[in-house]
């Protein structure tokens, strides 16, 4: 989420692995290609997730809700009309068995990608979701915390968030995704580190990849589904934390872009971004213009869950298991 120029200089690379899930069989990720006539390339028919894995407190590798990842891929693919082919049990177990082929010993970033691939024999040509072949790919690099923890810059985009009516927008579709992309060049472009984008009423939606929570009037505030957002793993974790760890419930109410610019705290969460402060919106200072306590309570709540600290949360945790040497 923040921008090259705050990324920590050694988190700013990903480490791309050396194989790939792609069509059945675990290849070398040279091999994992798909030709320029894809239909998912050249009209958006698939669907995708960002899943994260942690170095735990052991030194074991864990994969964080990949069970729920998996749940929602299916639930997406469903939409377009794709079949993945394999089950949520299985598809965890496939991305366990890659981080033992590349030997991952550090945090990883895993992107399950289920696609359209090609027109079936006397389907006939142009946009369509049936008569057309279904594929599935899963690669990962290593990527640890990248966000600025001090805070980050967002603006309000000009660009809205589609409805629902005109987009399945609960759906990671890689189409959807150009409103996003268009969205954060505009913020970049401007100086600014992301980008928060609002519904077609004029209520906060989300931001580029991430959900927005708000602390207004001592109470913590999160969007609705029927702001036209993407349920995150993330949002949901917090919400849940918010409850059980700190006992502060999180009201799921519309939240007008006034609201959010005099809000006392703001933050995105998101498998990438994890949890990170927003200090600055349109120019102006989100409270004292620094992380605000119940922001850095639950960032660290939420690291201490991830890395295996927290036993009442150990259920989220998948245990990658020991290497392999095998290559293919």
């Amino acid at each position: 989420m923040t921008s090259p120029a705050t990324a920590p200089a050694d988190r700013a690379t990903p480490a791309i692995a050396a194989l790939a899930y792609h069509d059945g069989e675990f290849v070398p990720l040279a091999e994992a290609q798909v030709p320029v006539t894809t239909q998912a390339l050249q009209y958006g028919t698939g669907v995708f997730e960002g899943i994260r894995a942690y170095v735990q407190e052991d030194g074991g590798l864990a994969v964080f809700r990949g069970h729920d990842h998996y749940r929602r891929l299916l639930r997406s693919s469903r939409t377009l009309r794709i079949e993945v082919g394999h089950d949520v049990p299985r598809l965890c177990e496939l991305t366990a068995e890659l981080m033992r082929r590349i030997g991952a010993m550090s945090d990883m970033y895993i992107r399950p990608l289920a696609y359209k691939r090609a027109l079936l024999p006397g389907s006939p040509p142009g946009v369509q979701l049936t008569g057309v072949s279904d594929a599935l790919t899963i690669n990962a690099f290593r990527m640890g915390s990248y966000t600025d923890r001090g805070g980050i810059r967002v603006a309000i985009s000009s660009w809205r968030r589609p409805e629902s009516v005109v987009l399945p927008v609960r759906a990671k579709v890689t189409g959807g995704y150009v409103n996003n992309a268009l969205a954060v060049d505009e913020a970049r472009a401007a100086g600014y580190d992301d980008a928060i984008l609002l519904n077609s009423r004029g209520q906060v939606a989300e931001a580029s990849t991430s959900n927005v929570f708000a602390v207004v009037r001592g109470r913590l505030v999160t969007p609705p589904v029927t702001a036209d957002l993407l349920e995150g793993i993330t949002r949901d974790t917090v919400v849940t934390l918010a409850t059980d760890v700190l006992g502060v419930e999180t009201v799921l109410q519309d939240l007008g872009r006034d609201e959010l610019c005099n809000a006392d705290e703001v933050f995105l969460t998101g498998t990438g971004v994890e949890i990170v402060p927003v200090t600055e919106i349109a120019g102006r200072p989100v409270g004292e213009g620094v992380p605000g306590p119940l922001t850095k309570t639950l960032m660290s709540t939420y690291h201490d869950v991830v890395r295996g600290r927290d036993p009442r949360y150990r259920h989220w945790l998948q245990a990658v298991g020991p290497a392999t040497d095998r290559s293919s």
